[in-house]
């Protein structure tokens, strides 16, 4: 789908929404080296709804933590997390069953000095175009969110999104939280709604949305 931005605005097909699958990546997966509790669970049910979006002609964006080996980020560089999601690493890849053939990726973490880049709308397409950018000239409305985690990239993206003025739901079936402090993960779902994000499961979605 890179080659949709290529085409510019007035050739690419408007899209009302997006699909963003939160760095669903081999780290933050049981085995990894930041691994979140079944954090491999999100991949079925983030595939049925990236199966649907695709039949509905939206755009599905795959953000990626893609971290330098040193950075501020990392505990070895003062930051709050071990290192992970290296780039060009195994650590770093996409789930292997997770459906991102068709995604724009958007990598995320880069700056060496940056302890951010939580947010999916923080990071750029291999082209350099910000997400925001991206769904600007896509004409998106509605953004779904899921993935990894849910107390981490997930709230920060979601609550991105809607600040920027789009209506944002919660994927709450494809999202599993890291849970440093017990509750971690209530507590930023608590945060969205506040927020103005929509909390629902993809399960139901998909029985009320999904016609084929």
């Amino acid at each position: 789908m890179t080659t949709f931005l290529e085409k510019g605005k007035k050739e690419a097909k408007m899209a009302r929404a997006v699909l963003i699958l939160v760095d669903v990546q081999n780290d933050f997966c049981p085995g990894g080296a930041l691994a979140v509790k079944d954090g491999d669970k999100v991949v079925e049910p983030l595939n049925r709804m990236a199966d649907f979006a695709l039949r509905k002609g939206w755009i599905i964006i795959a953000s990626r933590d893609w971290h330098p080996a040193e950075t501020r980020h990392f505990n070895t560089g003062g930051g709050l997390w071990p290192p992970h999601c290296v780039q060009n690493t195994e650590g770093a890849k996409f789930h292997k069953d997770l459906k991102v053939e068709q995604a724009i990726v958007v990598s995320k973490g880069m700056d060496l000095n940056d302890d951010g880049g939580y947010s999916a709308f923080d990071g750029v397409t291999d082209i350099g175009m910000n997400l925001l950018r991206v769904l600007r000239v896509a004409g998106v409305e509605e953004v779904y969110v899921g993935g990894l985690a849910t107390d981490y990239c997930v709230k920060a993206t979601a609550l991105s999104a809607v600040r920027a003025g789009f209506k944002t739901y919660f994927l709450s079936d494809g999202s599993r939280a890291v849970n440093i402090n017990p509750g971690d993960g209530d507590r930023a779902v608590e945060e969205m709604v506040r927020s103005g994000v929509i909390s629902l499961s993809i399960e139901t979605f998909l029985l009320f949305r999904d016609r084929g």
